[in-house]
């Protein structure tokens, strides 16, 4: 684990803890399970909509909404989440991704609120889940799907996760960097795998991270490459390898209208 993954670790179980004393567990599952039942809250099929994209011949891209970073620091200072979930799903985005982290990234469970709120898209819950009381949040606060990040989870943690996930009827996306993380990632049951194409110790972004783990993917997995995508060839690079999948962030974060950014790289 890197140094800045085992501080965010770190700052997460604090944050747990604290979350407990204000909501217990049972409460927390409780809201979880209401909202399942509410036709306004209940899980969207984050993964579905994806594969709804693909099949029409057409990349299916989360786009990601988020304030800040902890190696760029602030990416968008007039930051209205509501306005950015509509802009990018009138310009065909297929999932949003939203970054609720506090500490690190500036984010808060409200800004996932207001984006699904605004949009009929899914919506991530991006955050470094690392216990069972996160996946329930996610849900109480209408996420459709969860994180995983192999390289801050054992094998055992990123089994019990999915399971409360599944259980909750929400999707997973499993995040790797390298080999061995790709390796038990592929113990997982969701067909979501992310790899992403930052260097966790360094912050250097190479797409050449996908591509070099691409033959051990196997063919029922739905692949999205994460960082570094910034201009059309690109994404082309990627489509003439039958990826077809992306998750693409401060790109977007940082042109005037995130929407009509996402338009000009993908449609």
């Amino acid at each position: 684990m890197s140094d800045i993954l085992g501080k965010i670790v770190a700052t997460k179980k604090i944050e747990i803890a604290n979350n407990l004393r204000q909501v217990s567990l049972g409460n927390q599952r409780d809201i979880a399970e209401f909202n399942n039942k509410d036709a306004q809250l209940k899980p969207r099929g984050f993964i579905a909509s994806i594969e709804q994209k693909i099949a029409a011949g057409k990349a299916g891209v989360i786009t990601e909404i988020k304030k800040a970073s902890p190696s760029k620091g602030i990416l968008r200072e007039n930051f209205k989440p509501a306005e950015i979930a509509q802009s990018y799903e009138k310009h065909g985005a297929a999932c949003l991704s939203v970054l609720t982290d506090i500490e690190y990234f500036q984010g808060c469970n409200a800004y996932l609120q207001e984006a699904r709120s605004a949009c009929s898209i899914p919506v991530l819950r991006k955050d470094f889940t690392i216990d069972p009381y996160q996946v329930y949040e996610a849900r109480a606060i209408g996420a459709d799907a969860i994180l995983l990040i192999a390289a801050c989870l054992e094998m055992n943690q990123m089994k019990e996760l999915e399971a409360c996930a599944h259980e909750l009827g929400l999707d997973v996306l499993v995040e790797v960097h390298n080999a061995p993380e790709l390796e038990q990632a592929l113990e997982l049951r969701t067909p979501l795998l992310g790899i992403n194409n930052r260097n966790l110790k360094t912050f250097e972004v190479t797409l050449q991270t996908t591509l070099s783990l691409l033959a051990m993917v196997p063919k029922n997995k739905t692949l999205v490459t994460e960082s570094g995508i910034l201009g059309r060839t690109d994404v082309q690079l990627m489509r003439n390898n039958q990826i077809n999948a992306f998750l693409v962030g401060e790109a977007f974060m940082r042109a005037a209208d995130p929407g009509a950014a996402l338009r000009e790289l993908f449609f």
